[in-house]
């Protein structure tokens, strides 16, 4: 079932929202080489601590940090670790959830980190563009259909690989609600949006392949093809006025 938020319900998702986007804002201000993920986690913690949230993603199915924390080849869900260490020219893809007064925003962002080869910056690039043509669709009226083909469209026109085992979701109440939200399909098809409908919208892109793999972990999704790979997300409202992004931070 579609959950459609109230006007208040609303108010407290974007309370839930800036918490993400600012948590994720502050954390890729703060990623340095030599730091590790756990490092970079904890500074994730307790800047939504701070601001009187829980992290979303700590202890949701038994996952262990407050951030899933995704370098180079690994797509998502990457665990934080004190082994695992950032270097000059890794690609750091870092997925936040914030959780207050009974709603939670998600949001995620693929930050470079020193001298990033130019091709990988590109695929950056068109991941995060793909995300807002893909937000651009939101609107009522329209179907989630119009959302995952205009990400479609524009990723594989360069090439890219759309990660489908995974996908964007609405999001509330729970970190994971319906309707899904693939980055492939058809326009025209899918749930009709409606006014009050709040949703993820998160293209995962491989530079090489749609094709992923899990860790023994159980969690950290890697690309089979040893490329590398972006994700970006945002939470969004559905609007009369059209699409509204909640997890836009709000420091500089």
């Amino acid at each position: 079932m579609i959950n459609v938020k109230s006007k208040s319900e609303l108010e407290k998702m974007r309370k839930a929202g800036i918490i993400t986007g600012n948590a994720l804002h502050y954390a890729g201000q703060q990623i340095k080489v030599g730091m590790s993920t756990y490092e970079l986690d904890k500074i994730i913690h307790d800047y939504i601590v701070k601001n009187g949230a829980k992290p979303s993603f700590l202890g949701y199915g038994g996952f262990p940090g407050s951030a899933c924390i995704s370098i180079n080849d690994e797509v998502i869900h990457g665990i934080p670790s004190k082994k695992r260490i950032i270097h000059d020219g890794d690609v750091v893809s870092i997925d936040v959830g914030a959780y207050i007064d009974g709603f939670h925003g998600d949001s995620a962002f693929t930050f470079p980190v020193g001298n990033v080869p130019e091709e990988t910056l590109q695929l950056l690039k068109v991941t995060n563009e793909s995300l807002y043509l893909g937000i651009e669709q939101a609107v009522a009226g329209n179907r989630i259909g119009d959302i995952s083909h205009a990400v479609e469209e524009h990723c594989t026109s360069y090439g890219y690989g759309i990660v489908k085992q995974y996908v964007g979701h609405g999001v509330g109440k729970d970190l994971h609600e319906s309707p899904e939200v693939p980055n492939f399909g058809r326009a025209g098809h899918g749930p009709r949006l409606v006014a009050g409908m709040t949703i993820a919208i998160e293209p995962m892109i491989n530079a090489v392949g749609e094709d992923v793999k899990v860790l023994s972990d159980g969690w950290t999704v890697l690309t089979r093809s040893g490329s590398p790979s972006a994700h970006f997300e945002h939470t969004i409202a559905v609007t009369p006025d059209g699409p509204v992004i909640l997890t836009k931070p709000t420091i500089v």
